[in-house]
């Protein structure tokens, strides 16, 4: 069959959900039945009540006790074909029916296999088919509880069972292979092979006709006649370049409408007869994929159903209608997911089994009643609503205040509004702006009148101090309409701040005690370090509820966020507060003083609004159940219409109470205004004793301005003193450091004279050996012309001999001149060895001098150095003496010390115990002379009774003789007048009838001067313990000075 692009486009139909669902919500427990080891029994044991359970009749669970506890997971359910019986089996293979109007449920088999499909629509009603893990089918009879066939074939596990309308034919489908079966023989009619790489999907009848579907993994679809078997018609291939694989399949009641749905969020709607895609919807952007899909049937639809149920991977079932496209309510929560479900064909009940194993059999009517919920006045849908607030983040401000109204549902009574007002101004705002000035005279008498009415409906409001707080905001904005204004008020504390006035007058406790525990869970370091600085949720939390957020915030965010708060359930109200605590976690963990904190909570921060709306609503879904304040606060409830509930959420007794102490104050401003002209008779006493009192004071304050004047001049005296030590001290030390300059000046001045010696010594010596050079120079010089000369003069005599000899002894001529040239030799040689001589020796002398000279100069430092040394350590070792002598002084000093302080200590303790054994007597005396007091007081007042008693015998008399009758109901009422006054007067010791504080005040008067007086002498004591403590420490100061050492330096 060739395929043909659809004739109708493709619609996308966006479809939003609200983040927090009704299911996640608070309410009351669910009815939960625990199947257990009975075989039988009631489902219920109370009359269910769904609308307040979500939807959910009762939650059936099938648990086993034992050493080991566990519960028996659910696998599949399956209705009747009347709707009123279910059908179901567990992973041990027990299966149950479950009769829904009879309340019953009954063990009609055990298989001891788990099952993986069922089947409750045959012919004969008491009949059913079940697929087993072994991948057989087979059918038993719910009444005889009896094997009544069983069918093999399949080599894989069977994934669903069809059933004919008329009940008598069955087609089981696997993997590999569908297989056709009459139901009346059990024998298998037709079976339906496919390549292995294709696969089957699903094999089903389509109702109210012939025809059998079969959809293969390839997304082929393909329509087959019964009798036949012969293909009618394929449906052509979806859209060109698709990527959904179909998975699930569902049709409508009257099989004209095909859905299909994959690993995607669109659906694919095909219409059978004309055999085209007709419409593409696209779930909400949390759907990845869809896992099952079932219609929901309605009575006067005809079979064309109109609302689809959508199981996603969140196990979340939601149902969507098709035509709409509009989101009418869901099932399941991440916390209790869905793991496959069934809808009974009288379309009013659905039965899930949940990923906890557990079977949730819901109300269809009650669903639809918490989806109506959703309808607002003015035509308006509050999930769409919220879903334009979470595309937007705020609503437009041309529409704003008619969405609140819609989403309040203000009833707008103006008859009982004006029975409210007319009633005036309420005694507790009548000077509020006092209290609030308020330079619009408009905004304060709107201000003034709403806060009225709301006291004259309620009495808590005319106690509460923040309730012009919370309703400013409001006012402002609804300024110009009064009764508006006023219902939004009252809705507000009405829904929004549930359980606030339970501990009147002080803070919701409980409602900061739930903010406390979602802060720890979700930021415990924050409440961490709030605790550590003491800041409880009544800093941190009280003021953002009692304000609702108009301190901290300006009037477009204020408006957004309440734009939100209206449009959630009453608990996001306190998870936005969270939110914002938690948003401020950077600058608040930077402060440790209270002071900031209390100044954080109550003036505007920079922080991002949007952030803290988000954080809200992440909130609203992360928050565990057991702590989500939506547990604790009732859904939202509007005003009701005609008159306004009756607000009664407060201890009574309290609030009647201040009511009666207001009244009690003003009984008492007209008794004071009664009383005050006895007072001003009372002033000139009154002022007589004042100027006694003053008088007195005077004395006693110039007295003790004396002593403080002495006082101030001891201490005058002491500083004077300490500061003359301190100089004293400074000039000591003075002395000692110029005494220390002095002595190294000293030093160094010997040092320097010792250097200059040594350099004199060292200087004479070299001028010694250059004088002794020069005249060894000057011999030499001296000794070489001398022999010089005396050789000249021996050559000018050997010329002359030589001529002698020449005119002598020519002969001899060669001979002498030998002679004289040996003896001439011979002469220079010994000059020679003289000279030689002469200069070793001269040599000699000078190294022997040189060496002399060092060894003398190097022994005479030696014998400076070590008696230098030896004069140090006499004087270090005297030094050391006198120190050992000046420490055993010392020593003996502080015993001494001791010994005495020991001794004053032991009297001080000593005049103590003297002291308190005077206060013991005084104690003593003092309650002897009130007993006695008191004993005379009882004896004038029996004295006075008895005169009073003969007073009145005496009237009786007189009236029984003269009828004096006036007389004596005047005596009668006097006496009752003093015998009231008598029984007021308190019956202690120290109270007598005449003057009722006079025993007393002296009484402390006597005892506050004996303890001033000891206060004074113990002063006294320790004031003369210091003075000889100070006394002993300059007598030791000045007996030995401490000792100083001098300053000392090594040198080479």
């Amino acid at each position: 069959m060739a395929a043909a692009p659809p004739a109708t486009a493709a619609v996308g139909a966006a479809l939003r959900e609200e983040d927090e669902r009704g299911s996640g919500g608070a309410g009351p427990r669910m009815e939960s039945s625990d199947l257990g080891s009975r075989q039988q029994g009631p489902i219920w044991h109370r009359k269910p009540s769904p609308a307040a359970r979500q939807g959910v009749i009762v939650n059936i669970i099938h648990s086993v006790k034992g050493y080991h506890s566990k519960t028996i997971r659910f696998l599949n359910v399956a209705f009747d074909s009347s709707g009123d019986s279910l059908l179901a089996g567990d992973h041990q293979g027990n299966i149950y029916v479950f009769d829904l109007n009879g309340n019953r449920f009954n063990l009609v088999q055990r298989t001891m296999q788990a099952c993986t499909a069922l089947a409750f629509n045959l012919r004969r009603k008491t009949e059913f088919l079940v697929a087993l893990a072994d991948y057989s089918v087979k059918c038993f009879d719910t009444e005889t509880k009896e094997l009544v066939s069983w069918m093999r074939g399949h080599d894989s596990s069977v994934s669903s069972i069809s059933v004919h309308g008329s009940g008598r034919y069955a087609i089981t489908t696997s993997t590999d292979t569908a297989q056709l079966w009459d139901l009346d023989t059990f024998q298998r009619k037709r079976k339906l092979n496919v390549r292995q790489s294709v696969g089957i999907q699903k094999v089903f009848f389509l109702p109210l006709s012939n025809t059998i579907l079969s959809c293969f993994k390839d997304n082929s679809v393909f329509a087959w006649e019964f009798d036949t078997l012969h293909c009618k018609y394929r449906l052509p291939t979806p859209v060109e370049g698709s990527v959904l694989l179909y998975k699930v399949f569902a049709v409508t009641r009257d099989g004209r409408i095909f859905v299909a749905g994959g690993k995607s969020n669109h659906l694919h709607l095909w219409c059978l007869q004309s055999k085209q895609l007709i419409r593409i919807i696209q779930m909400p952007a949390k759907v990845r994929a869809v896992r099952h899909l079932e219609f929901l049937p309605d009575s006067f639809d005809g079979g064309s159903n109109q609302v689809l149920g959508v199981l996603s991977q969140d196990n979340i079932m939601r149902f969507i209608n098709i035509e709409t496209c509009k989101l009418l309510f869901d099932i399941g929560s991440h916390e209790e997911g869905i793991s496959t479900a069934a809808v009974s064909p009288n379309g009013r009940y659905i039965a899930s089994v949940m990923e906890n194993g557990s079977l949730n059999l819901y109300s269809v009517q009650a669903l639809d009643q918490e989806g109506n919920k959703n309808e607002l006045p003015g035509g308006l849908n509050k999930k769409r609503l919220q879903a334009l607030l979470k595309g937007f983040g705020e609503y437009p401000a041309k529409y704003r205040m008619f969405v609140w109204r819609s989403l309040l549902q203000l009833p707008e009574n103006h008859l009982a509004f004006s029975s409210l007002i007319d009633k005036g101004t309420h005694s507790a705002f009548v000077n509020i702006q006092n209290a609030y000035p308020i330079k619009s005279r408009k905004l304060l008498r709107v201000l003034q009148r709403t806060l009225s009415a709301l006291a004259h409906w309620s009495a808590i409001f005319a106690e509460t101090p923040y309730i012009p707080l919370l309703a400013f905001p409001f006012v402002k904005l609804f300024q110009n309409n009064q009764l508006i204004c006023f219902e939004v008020v009252a809705t507000v504390v009405v829904n929004f701040c549930q359980h606030w006035f339970e501990y009147f007058p002080n803070p919701p406790v409980n409602v900061l005690s739930m903010m406390e525990n979602v802060l720890a869970h979700h930021d415990k370091e924050l409440l961490q370090h709030l605790i550590k600085y003491s800041v409880t949720s009544q800093v941190y939390a009280w003021p953002l509820l009692e304000t609702l957020f108009s301190e901290v915030l300006t009037r477009e965010e204020w408006l957004k966020v309440f734009d939100n708060i209206f449009s959630n359930h009453p608990s996001y109200f306190l998870m936005i507060a969270v939110a914002y605590i938690i948003c401020s976690r950077a600058p608040l963990l930077h402060c440790n003083q209270t002071a900031d904190f209390e100044y954080f909570f109550h003036h505007r921060n920079n922080l991002d609004i949007n952030v803290v709306i988000k954080e809200a609503y992440h909130l609203m879904e992360a928050t565990p159940l057991d702590i989500h304040p939506q547990r604790m606060l009732d859904d939202f409830i509007p005003l009701t219409k005609g008159q306004y509930p009756v607000f009664n959420k407060y201890p009574t007794f309290i609030v009647d109470y201040q009511t009666q102490e207001r009244e009690r104050i003003r009984q008492d401003e007209i008794e004071y205004l009664r009383e005050r002209q006895l007072a001003h008779e009372l002033e000139a006493k009154a002022q007589e004793r004042k100027a006694e009192d003053e008088a007195w004071y005077r004395k006693q304050e110039l007295l003790r301005e004396a002593e403080e004047q002495r006082r101030k001049i001891l201490l005058e005296e002491e500083k004077k003193l300490a500061e003359q030590k301190q100089r004293l001290a400074a000039v000591k030390r003075e002395l000692k450091v110029k005494e220390l300059q002095f002595l190294d000046a000293s030093r160094r001045r010997f040092l320097k004279y010792q250097q200059d010696q040594r350099q004199m010594e060292l200087k004479r010596l070299d001028d010694e050996i250059a004088r002794k050079a020069s005249m060894r120079e000057q011999e030499t010089a001296a000794t070489v012309q001398d022999v010089e000369v005396q050789r000249l003069e021996f050559e000018s005599q050997r010329q002359l001999f030589e001529q002698h000899l020449i005119k002598d002894q020519e002969a001899v001529t060669k001979e002498m001149k030998e002679e004289v040239d040996a003896h001439r030799r011979k002469v220079d040689l010994e000059d020679h060895l003289v000279q030689r001589l002469m200069e070793i020796e001269r040599e000699e002398k000078q190294k022997a001098q040189i060496v002399a000279e060092e060894n003398l100069t190097k022994a005479e430092q030696k014998r400076f150095d070590t008696d230098w040394r030896l004069q140090a350590l006499h004087k270090l070792r005297r030094d050391d003496q006198n120190r050992e002598k000046h420490y055993e002084e010392i020593a003996k000093i502080l015993h001494d010390n001791r010994v005495k302080e020991a001794e004053l200590l032991k009297t001080m303790r000593e005049a103590e115990e003297k002291k308190w054994e005077e206060v013991i007597q005084k104690k003593a005396q003092l309650e002897e002379e009130q007993k006695a007091a008191a004993a005379a007081d009882e004896h004038r007042k029996q004295f006075l009774e008895d005169k009073i008693n003969d007073a009145l015998e005496l009237a009786e008399k007189l009236q029984r003789e003269d009828g004096y009758f006036e007389r004596l109901r005047d005596l009668k009422a006097r006496r009752t007048e003093r015998g009231v006054e008598l029984q007021r007067v308190p019956r202690s010791g120290n109270i007598c009838l005449n003057d009722l504080s006079a025993s007393e005040s002296s009484s402390h008067m006597s005892l506050d001067r004996r303890r001033e007086e000891l206060a004074c002498q113990e002063q006294e004591l320790m004031a003369e313990v210091r003075r000889l403590r100070q006394k002993l420490t300059s007598q030791a100061q000045t007996r030995r000075p401490p000792s100083r050492f001098q300053a000392t330096k090594w040198t080479p």
